[in-house]
């Protein structure tokens, strides 16, 4: 094998151009991103990271864990550099997203066995070998291709981006600082009392949402829904979900919260907050008036709001052999 050609510079195309050519085997990667974006990412950087900022739990007794201690086995070049640019925590992965894609750039753009491409591929080239890494968000030219090249449609959801606000404009006199399962300080609680909750609650459920055509209805990823959805599911639906107060007891009152918002850092210097479990669908203007109902967030602005994207998967099970090969 002298050359393999990659389609795609997310995480899984970044991952397999590094091992290809740490193995003396040429890759051309090519890479869309600047000249054409998806519509949720933002940089034209390679494996940007355009949800959660988490890798989730690095307890070893949890899958999670284990299969982080697995890459670190295998030389993954994501996890290595995941934890070169982790944010302090005692329990899970979380990374500063713009140090990360950065520096995956940087070192697949350094090495001589990569070739690495900006232009969109709307069709299979002809060389082989080829390995598809798209992903989700593959951009519809070649999706539409892929469509017709397979002879079938697509299974896909919608899953949605939470917003993230400028760390100078939150309230810190109505926050604490705290995690569920442990002492250490990892998010920044925004505490919410009954009534409080309950306005927030009732304007979230009533807020804009953005326009989606009728047969997509309804077609969320269970794991990652709208926080608004949540909410419609019953009123206290939330506050046994996303916003639910377990192991948190505010310094203030030295007792727990009847409602508790989480910020995530999105960096070390904690300049700036994700909130944690608010992926939304609502309209900018109505995320602004509605989140800045909760306390600490009264004045905060938004340095990106939250948005709706389509994932789109191929049938693999019908498709792909065991080996992940087009049948």
């Amino acid at each position: 094998m002298k050359k393999v050609i990659i389609i795609g510079g997310g995480l899984a195309g970044s991952e397999a151009a590094f091992q290809l050519a740490i193995r003396g085997i040429k890759v051309t990667l090519f890479e869309m991103r600047p000249k054409k974006f998806t519509p949720a990412h933002k940089t034209g950087y390679l494996s940007e990271i355009v949800c959660s900022n988490s890798f989730g739990s690095t307890d070893v007794t949890k899958g999670r864990g284990m299969i982080k201690e697995e890459l670190k086995l295998l030389n993954s070049l994501l996890i290595k550099t995941a934890y070169e640019v982790s944010i302090p925590s005692k329990k899970s992965l979380i990374i500063d997203r713009e140090k990360f894609s950065e520096r995956i750039t940087s070192i697949l753009s350094s090495m001589e066995n990569i070739e690495i491409v900006r232009e969109e591929i709307k069709e299979l080239p002809n060389e082989r070998p080829v390995l598809v890494a798209t992903g989700p968000l593959t951009s519809d030219s070649f999706s539409l291709y892929l469509k017709k090249f397979l002879g079938e449609d697509f299974l896909y959801f919608y899953d949605a981006i939470a917003p993230i606000v400028d760390g100078s404009t939150i309230d810190y006199s109505k926050a604490f600082w705290g995690g569920r399962y442990s002492d250490e300080k990892d998010y920044l609680n925004c505490p919410l009392n009954e009534n409080e909750y309950e306005i927030f609650w009732r304007e979230l459920i009533n807020a804009e949402q953005t326009e989606v055509r009728d047969f997509e209805k309804g077609k969320f990823f269970e794991a990652c829904l709208p926080i608004e959805e949540i909410a419609r599911r019953g009123k206290d639906t939330l506050r046994f979900g996303p916003l639910r107060p377990t192991g948190l007891i505010d310094p203030k009152t030295g007792k727990r919260p009847f409602a508790v918002v989480q910020l995530r850092p999105e960096n070390k210097e904690k300049t700036f907050f994700s909130l944690v479990g608010f992926q939304t669908s609502l309209k900018y203007g109505e995320q602004k008036r509605a989140f800045r109902l909760i306390p600490a967030l009264k004045n905060a602005e938004f340095l990106s709001y939250g948005s709706m994207h389509r994932n789109t998967f191929i049938n693999s099970p019908r498709l792909l052999k065991i080996n992940l090969e087009l049948k």
